[in-house]
């Protein structure tokens, strides 16, 4: 039984959700989003200013989707009343980043710049040359455009040079030494 699908999702204030057949539409001050179910499967109901998501039948991709369903509004809910924030670190010599509109360019130690194309709904700012911040109200565009930038130079063991999320550790390696090598 999943504990996360049966959990009561409350509506913030000023959140304006509508269930239709087959579309949960969640409206906010930071957007508008609306999340597809499969009304054979699940059923979404709206009581007392509160989102429940049940499930019609205890099939295994039904009870997978239960839990699935209900993060996903949860998701949903959070995003349009707070919004989402992903954190972006830069660290290396000469390595930086700059928002032109609505292109982020970035320097990464490459022989060319890097230019990446921000979505809709998407905000992204540059506090400083070596931070980036990610913020709007779907997770999943967030989660995916950051994924994206740090994809774009991983950060590596040796040195510590890369683009990381701000919150990642990243274990050291030592590397080889003159002293190891020696017998």
């Amino acid at each position: 039984m999943s504990r996360i699908g049966n959990r009561l999702l409350p509506i913030p204030a000023g959140v304006n959700v509508t269930i239709e057949k087959t579309l949960v539409k969640v409206e906010g001050k930071l957007g508008k989003l609306d999340i597809n179910f499969n009304p054979k499967k699940i059923s979404v109901l709206n009581k007392d200013n509160k989102v429940i998501v049940k499930r019609n039948n205890n099939e295994k991709t039904t009870c997978m989707l239960h839990g699935t369903i209900n993060a996903i509004i949860n998701n949903a809910l959070i995003g349009v009343d707070k919004g989402h924030t992903k954190k972006l670190l830069i660290n290396g010599v000469g390595y930086r980043a700059n928002v032109a509109g609505n292109k982020i360019n970035l320097s990464l130690g490459y022989s060319h710049p890097i230019s990446l194309e921000i979505p809709a709904g998407i905000n992204v700012t540059c506090p400083s040359v070596t931070e980036v911040v990610i913020v709007g109200a779907d997770k999943a565009k967030v989660g995916q455009l950051a994924a994206v930038i740090r994809g774009k130079r991983p950060p590596e063991p040796y040195n510590g040079k890369g683009v990381m999320y701000s919150d990642e550790i990243i274990i050291r390696k030592v590397g080889k030494t003159a002293e190891g090598s020696k017998k």
